[in-house]
């Protein structure tokens, strides 16, 4: 598995109570904060995908 693959659904999870912390406090930079870090770990997870993809292809 690949560290962006790790490192991404960290960012994810993260930004996930990030964006729950600001809905339940009512901040709207905390709140944007968190959907911003969950989208950047969704595209960290699809690249570490990708080069797993890629690994095993030339394994093959």
């Amino acid at each position: 598995m690949d560290k962006d693959r790790i490192e991404g659904t960290m960012k994810k999870a993260s930004g996930a109570v990030k964006d729950a912390a600001g809905k339940v406090t009512g901040d709207a930079k905390l709140q944007a904060e968190g959907k911003a870090e969950k989208a950047e770990g969704t595209i960290q997870n699809a690249v570490g995908g990708a080069k797993d993809a890629a690994r095993e292809a030339l394994d093959k």
